[in-house]
């Protein structure tokens, strides 16, 4: 027993890894992390590119691959060879689940994001071609993502909803999946406990940006300018997922959940991820201790895992304080923080560094493929 598999089997928490390497695959790592109790796999544009360009592991497959496709396309297969490896390691955690857990997440291009057909047929086309049952295709909850992802739950098809960073945006998101689950019963579908999904709730990036935005309120930082104003660093993120879970539990409950729910219908569980501390005053796990919680997934990078499995706090704490999480977001409003705003800037920030790292990937796949011709 770790704390990994404490967090699930008595927090009802599902600790995923935010992270994939071809080395971890061959080498047996993911299988050993798998043994201290991780449950499935995220990843995403960002962390393909440092994979491939960190290594001379994909070389010699896409040195071949280039004969006779597009540079585009041998990404595509150098990265669908790693996932479906992925998935066949972690379907052990599927199958002992019921379905429940043990899923791999892959991410449609970035160049989707404010694309609703796009995104839909990328989606469509992943399913198609990696056909396995523990696969999460993930689609951002941009204001073009949430059609499309409504329209594909709406086939029965399972969906990492990424990049959410606002309420209002993660209520788009229950409203999608709740109706098209509707849709897919309308349709004829009888047993809808097939269709599995997460809402992903990006918090570290909330607290850098609004903590910004309170130190130029302030005049000031590190105790230069208002105090009352500086206080509220650091306690954003934690405070609106808080919001969110509670959100969830609601959204969840009622005759309108029941209904679904007598079909076979599984929640769509709320995942936190950015979980790693990016201020270096911050504790390394405010936002994995904080958070825990029945029904959620943290998804952390490999040493966030590491400092919990060492010095972690498993204990309920998502929906401990739910008053303290309403009080920060009224002072936060009451000084003049718009968090409407936040979310929409930091939504426009995360597509933007996926479109930047996967076109500086591209790029350097293609010098690369001309220095090989």
């Amino acid at each position: 027993m770790t704390k990994l598999h404490d967090l699930y089997e008595n927090q009802g928490q599902s600790p995923w890894l935010d992270d994939l390497h071809r080395e971890w695959l061959a080498g047996g790592h993911l299988q050993d992390l798998v043994g201290q109790g991780v449950r499935g796999v995220t990843s995403n544009p960002t962390i393909f590119a440092k994979a491939i360009e960190a290594t001379d592991v994909y070389d010699e497959q896409f040195r071949g691959l280039i004969r006779s496709m597009s540079v585009d396309d041998a990404y595509w297969e150098m990265v669908v060879d790693d996932i479906e490896d992925a998935l066949s390691v972690l379907r052990p955690v599927h199958q002992s689940s019921d379905g429940a857990d043990g899923f791999v997440s892959l991410e449609v291009s970035p160049s989707l994001a404010n694309d609703t057909a796009g995104s839909v047929a990328a989606a469509r086309a992943l399913h198609q071609r990696i056909d396995r049952p523990n696969l999460l295709v993930k689609v951002p909850g941009t204001a073009a993502g949430v059609p499309a992802i409504r329209t594909l739950f709406g086939e029965g098809r399972s969906i990492n909803v990424t990049l959410i960073f606002s309420l209002t945006r993660y209520g788009e998101v229950i409203e999608a999946y709740l109706s098209g689950l509707e849709a897919y019963a309308d349709g004829g579908a009888t047993d809808l406990s097939g269709v599995h999904s997460v809402a992903s709730f990006f918090v570290s990036r909330v607290d850098t940006e609004v903590d910004r935005r309170l130190e130029a309120l302030a005049g000031g930082a590190d105790g230069v300018g208002d105090p009352e104003v500086l206080g509220l660093r650091g306690k954003t993120a934690v405070a609106q997922a808080q919001i969110a879970y509670e959100r969830f539990a609601k959204a969840f409950t009622g005759p309108r959940w029941d209904a679904l729910r007598a079909k076979g219908a599984l929640v769509q569980r709320p995942l936190w991820a950015s979980t790693s501390t990016k201020n270096p005053r911050y504790p390394d796990l405010l936002y994995v201790d904080s958070l825990i919680g029945p029904d959620t997934v943290n998804t952390m990078p490999e040493h966030t895992l590491d400092a919990l499995l060492d010095h972690g706090t498993i204990a309920r704490t998502v929906d401990a304080d739910l008053r303290g999480a309403h009080q920060v977001l009224d002072d936060l409003a009451r000084v003049g923080i718009d968090m409407e705003d936040v979310g929409d800037v930091l939504e426009d920030q995360g597509v933007s560094a996926f479109a930047k790292s996967f076109d500086e990937l591209l790029q350097s796949l293609t010098d690369k493929a001309n220095a090989l011709s």
